[in-house]
């Protein structure tokens, strides 16, 4: 029995994971991975460090409003007070008060050297940092964490000095010391004999925060879990500095489908593969196909020996069905999982299609088609969604019909680049006209707002055609803004939809400016958001793509 409760899954994504290079996270973004690490069940988020960071500090406070959080709880990142000021008196420890998490991560100097050298105190003060500060925000009603920096290094230079930090923090209250191998330079035997020892001195519950400059993340916080630690942390996709931290996701798989510990709520290690690329698109790093579980190289064989034995048995090239993960068995036909993933997404969008065979296979098909033009759907669940109501109801949900559209970008003797564009489409025909009230409700107004009471169209009448121009600072808004006018003459409740994130991936970057361009684009109506794909030759009909998309999504949700 573990005496210490249950199995801590710690995921630092939003904060750890963040310092990639290259890696951007916007609010938006990571409260969007935060959903889908939810998703996943992993136990604890780590969002950010507040007071330090002013992104993080309005990850929080939006995050207090926007997240409803199923299985996660939200973790503060943070430090230890200064030298020589009270944990109550220090602005950073307050903005970890303030900042509504339940649990803060403390993280703490615990090698010598880092102390007088780094802090440039004492290692009795230090040791005073660490007490005061755990003890001060447990008096608040916190759950503490302590991240022992630099453990591994100290516990070699100073063992008695590195484990009297972890027995400090203790003491004062942290209810987990995770040891740190900041330098990513340990090995699975090292680190099981150190936390056999941790445990065995100090009593503690102990954690492991493992980075892969070795190429030991995983291996060391498994061996770490064997030697006794009950809380693991890492990043989904293996995200972090340098060469990453440990990846959650193949950490969680190892132990729950090879050492038989149940980490995670049942069932959802099934969504990990989903979850996975999902998180790929927020960031905007492509995902690694050769990834241990969920990448779409994890489970594909090419033709020949392997084809002809995995047709009799696919266990027979295979260390576990790839369904357990969410993942698909490929035979290199395309470049994404199959029916598992089209079943599972059908499902989280209220579709069951577990009984329809020949309807999922001519959605794979057809998905697999679209993926290998450019087409992703791992992120962009409202495409998805049109696509799947397009298959399942015999027609593809529209509002409006284009007639065509054109964008014009010039530049003006001040310098200045004003784009330009027109679009022309027809609506369903008119409906008697609206009362400035309800006007004013479907558009989101205020009652003293002036309305006009202009047709409002409705599905299946005869059509209106609407002529519309649009001006940007760029060809993408100036598009948007004339597509939003043009529809919302016909649907003004479109005056609520909000372009909320916008993305740009070039597919083939070896054809320069001609390659073939993909686009993400995130629309809210204040209450959800949704991300829809274009794909063209061009980023200008990639996005146009997008935009149509966004638009009817949101229509069809309002309608539906």
């Amino acid at each position: 029995m573990d005496l210490h409760g249950s199995f801590h899954v710690y995921d630092t994504t939003l904060r750890d994971g963040a310092q990639q290079e290259g890696l951007n996270l916007s609010v938006a973004d990571k409260l969007v991975i935060a959903r889908q690490l939810d998703d996943l069940g992993v136990g604890y988020i780590e969002g950010g460090w507040p007071g330090a960071n002013p992104k993080d500090t309005e990850f929080f406070r939006r995050a207090r409003e926007e997240l409803d959080l199923r299985h996660a709880r939200l973790a503060a990142f943070g430090a230890t007070r200064r030298a020589g000021v009270r944990a109550a008196d220090d602005p950073l420890v307050a903005a970890l008060r303030d900042s509504g998490a339940g649990v803060v991560t403390l993280v703490a100097k615990s090698h010598d050297r880092h102390v007088e050298l780094a802090l440039r105190t004492t290692l009795e003060e230090n040791l005073a940092m660490v007490r005061d500060t755990v003890s001060h925000l447990r008096a608040e009603g916190q759950t503490v964490f302590l991240d022992a920096e630099h453990f591994f290094d100290g516990y070699r230079e100073n063992r008695a000095y590195a484990l009297e930090v972890l027995r400090t923090a203790a003491e004062a209250g942290a209810e987990v010391v995770a040891l740190c191998d900041t330098n990513g330079g340990m090995l699975p035997d090292w680190v099981f004999d150190v936390v056999l020892d941790v445990i065995e001195s100090t009593g503690a519950r102990v954690g492991i925060h493992a980075h892969n400059d070795s190429g030991c993340a995983v291996a060391n916080s498994l061996a770490a879990v064997a030697a006794g630690a009950t809380h693991v942390q890492g990043c989904i996709n293996g995200y972090g500095e340098r060469t990453g931290n440990a990846d959650l996701v193949t950490v969680v798989a190892n132990l729950e489908l090879k050492l038989d510990r149940a980490v995670l709520p049942q069932g959802l290690l099934r969504e990990a593969t989903r979850i996975a690329h999902a998180v790929a698109e927020v960031t905007n790093v492509p995902p690694a196909s050769r990834q241990p579980y969920v990448g779409t190289s994890a489970f594909a064989h090419k033709a020949g020996l392997h084809a002809s034995a995995i047709k009799v048995d696919p266990n027979l090239y295979q260390h576990l069905d790839p369904l357990v993960v969410g993942n698909d068995m490929r035979l290199l036909v395309s470049d994404m999982a199959g029916r598992a993933s089209i079943e599972l997404k059908g499902k989280e969008l209220g579709y069951d299609l577990s009984d329809d065979r020949e309807l999922v296979t001519r959605v794979t098909a057809r998905v697999k088609e679209m993926e290998q033009r450019g087409h992703t759907f791992e992120a962009a669940d409202a495409s998805f969604e049109l696509l799947l109501a397009e298959e399942v109801e015999g027609t593809r949900p529209s509002y409006f019909d284009v007639e065509s559209w054109r964008v014009i970008t010039e530049t003006r003797p001040d310098g200045e680049a004003i784009s330009e564009a027109t679009v022309k489409l027809r609506t369903p025909g008119a409906e008697p006209a609206r009362s400035p009230d309800e006007v004013r409700r479907l558009r989101g107004l205020g009652s003293d707002a002036p309305a006009d009471e202009r047709p409002v169209s409705k599905p299946g009448s005869e059509g209106v055609r609407y002529v519309v121009t649009g001006e940007g600072n760029g060809p993408v808004n100036a598009l948007d803004a004339a597509l939003r006018e043009a529809i919302g003459q016909a649907f003004p409740e479109v005056a609520k939809f909000e372009l909320i994130d916008y993305k740009v991936r070039i597919l083939d970057q070896g054809h320069g400016t001609d390659a073939i361009t993909r686009v993400l684009i995130e629309t809210t109506d204040g209450e959800s958001s949704w991300v829809t794909v274009g794909v063209g030759a061009n980023v200008i009909e990639a996005s146009w793509g997008a935009l149509v998309d966004g638009l009817t999504f949101g229509l069809r949700r309002h309608h539906r």
